[in-house]
């Protein structure tokens, strides 16, 4: 059966829910039809609305952050915490991750400032001039059936002698964490294949996909 693609225009939306955090917009993409999208985004710049071209060059919302450690003599370890998570009221193993800050959007490099922002104050770490990092996705959408919402993936590998240096007491706003879980590339595999954290709970998206990209050893690849 040959559908024509919807094409929703700026006059096809209306915001139904408009707060500071969150908003909730109907899609009208046919006479009748209705699609809801949840989004953190102003009605102008939802992505629905966006051409290709801005598409493919919009900033995410956020970015998130998979920290490689490397310390001399021992194996490489994936950098993650327990962060409590309000809509599930648990603590879950997560990568460091927040949102872009206006002045971040300014800045000649906005996913990198933003993810060096957020590993300092989630753990304590300074990335270092001498570490590297690198953008590994600049826009991966976290649930297009449901929000527009998205987030870019930063890779930071770090050279450490000292991890007494991690620390979560840089927390801002509502956030809350409770300990540090630094698995190898062994146990990066074990928690991919449990499909839980140690605590036999199971673990947001964003944290697979650090563990798989961890466990792929596909980072070693950009530091060549």
């Amino acid at each position: 059966m040959d559908r024509k693609t919807p094409v929703i225009r700026l006059e096809d939306v209306d915001i139904l829910l408009d707060t500071r955090y969150i908003k909730v917009a109907d899609l009208r993409y046919a006479p009748g039809k209705h699609y809801y999208d949840v989004s953190r985004r102003a009605k102008e710049e939802l992505l629905a609305v966006k051409g290709d071209e801005q598409f493919a060059s919009v900033l995410p919302d956020a970015v998130t952050c998979f920290v490689i450690i490397r310390t001399e003599g021992m194996p490489e370890r994936l950098l993650l915490s327990y962060e409590y998570r309000y809509p599930l009221g648990r603590f879950m193993l997560s990568p460091p991750a927040g949102l872009i800050d206006e002045e971040d959007r300014g800045a000649e490099e906005p996913l990198i400032r933003t993810a060096l922002r957020e590993i300092k104050e989630e753990t304590g770490l300074t990335v270092k001039d001498t570490d590297r990092v690198f953008t590994v996705s600049p826009m991966v959408i976290s649930s297009p059936g449901f929000s527009d919402e998205s987030n870019a993936l930063v890779c930071a590998v770090v050279d450490t002698d000292d991890l007494g240096c991690l620390d979560q007491s840089g927390a801002v706003g509502g956030e809350l964490f409770d300990g540090f879980y630094l698995p190898d590339v062994r146990e990066a595999r074990e928690l991919i294949l449990a499909g839980k954290d140690p605590k036999g709970n199971p673990y947001p998206l964003q944290t697979w996909a650090a563990l798989m990209y961890f466990m792929s050893g596909l980072w070693k690849e950009r530091l060549e």
